[in-house]
């Protein structure tokens, strides 16, 4: 018996291939999209949101999750282009104004999927080839994502649908390579990139993380954003005339030996990073709701102000979470004093929050 004949386009650009990519890519964005929005409101809160206190790890689970949904979508959204970019150049361009109003959204939604994707994925490595202030336009461009693909699953739905119903009746003999195996290899690029990427959140899998910036190494077992020298801190924090400065109706002076003569106490607690790397650690220091009460600050929003200067040098803390007992100004991480670069002397520590929000060098503590 021979082969029937190949007919029609291949398995790649049959609308059952690009509707189920179109599905595991949908998947993806709505994910990346409500982790994201998570991470944004807790790095810049709203005045009704409420900062969680627990558990611990919220934070390591969702920009873990949002990394490695954003990186898995990336092999799929090239893939999906691949399967429908001849639809792209379809003549005639422009068309009837339904059409037009087909191909700007279609432009929108490609665009801002691709900018979002790929600066996320630069973010991740900390390499900033641009001038605009990436949170707020990546924060900003995920609604046009969001609004993008909502007018396209409005216009394509009924083409989804029957290309779903019309995916089990197709004939299995096509050009090329068959269905399955495009899809197959779209979810395992997507499982190799969330692998060698996404398990940098994990720190028990950070070996697996070869295409992450973060491998878990740094000093004291602890990865370091950024440096003491690089932060222009290393005169000032290395001088023996520091103190903490406490503003309240109390105004108290610290210095470092009088903070380590306060009562210490240690906690586990991890540094998950918006870059989607976490790992955990022993931290020892004073808890902030005993420096607040030294200042008379109890049931105060606090304010910490470090000797670095820029757009992080500052962070808030709700009232709850000062009372917190594993909320502390460490001066200790496992078991040994503070590495230059992870804050020495004394920075902050607390549970649930992402990394730029744990103070380093902090100088000043005061009423939000």
């Amino acid at each position: 018996m021979t082969a029937p004949s190949p007919t029609g386009p291949p398995a790649l650009r049959r609308p059952a291939v690009a509707a189920r990519l179109g599905a595991m890519l949908g998947v993806c964005i709505i994910v990346c999209f409500s982790t994201g929005l998570f991470s944004h409101w807790l790095q810049h809160p709203p005045s009704w949101f409420v900062e969680p206190r627990s558990p611990i790890w919220v934070y390591q689970l969702t920009q873990g999750v949002h990394i490695t949904s954003g990186v898995a979508a990336i092999p799929l959204v090239l893939l999906k282009l691949a399967a429908v970019y001849p639809k792209l150049f379809e003549r005639p361009i422009i068309g009837s104004l339904p059409r037009l109003l087909e191909r700007i959204a279609t432009f929108a939604l490609v665009a801002s999927t691709l900018f979002q994707l790929f600066t996320g994925l630069l973010n991740i490595a900390q390499w900033y080839a641009w001038k605009f202030f990436f949170p707020a336009a990546h924060y900003a461009m995920a609604f046009v994502v969001l609004g993008a693909v909502s007018i396209h699953l409005a216009i394509k739905l009924p083409l989804v649908i029957a290309a779903f119903r019309r995916g089990s009746t197709e004939a299995a003999w096509v050009p090329g390579v068959s269905r399955r195996t495009v899809l197959t290899a779209g979810f395992a690029a997507a499982g190799l990139a969330v692998v060698t990427v996404g398990s940098q959140s994990i720190p028990g899998l950070h070996r697996l993380g070869v295409l992450a910036p973060r491998s878990g190494r740094g000093p004291q077992s602890m990865p370091v954003n950024r440096t003491a020298a690089a932060a222009g801190v290393v005169e000032h924090v290395r001088s023996p005339d520091f103190r903490l400065m406490l503003d309240g109706p109390r105004k108290v002076e610290l210095t470092l030996a009088e903070l380590r003569a306060l009562p210490q106490h240690t906690v586990r607690l991890p540094i998950a990073c918006v870059e989607g790397w976490t790992q955990y650690a022993w931290w020892t220091g004073v808890r902030v709701a005993d420096l607040a009460a030294l200042a008379g600050l109890d049931g105060a929003d606090l304010r910490f102000a470090s000797r670095e200067l820029g757009l992080y040098a500052q962070s808030t803390m709700a009232a709850a979470k000062v009372r917190d007992e594993t909320s502390l100004l460490a001066l200790q991480l496992n078991g040994e004093v503070l590495d230059l670069d992870h804050g020495y002397p004394c920075r902050l520590i607390a549970a649930a929050r992402p990394g730029v929000h744990q103070t380093k060098w902090v100088s000043r503590i005061g009423a939000a």
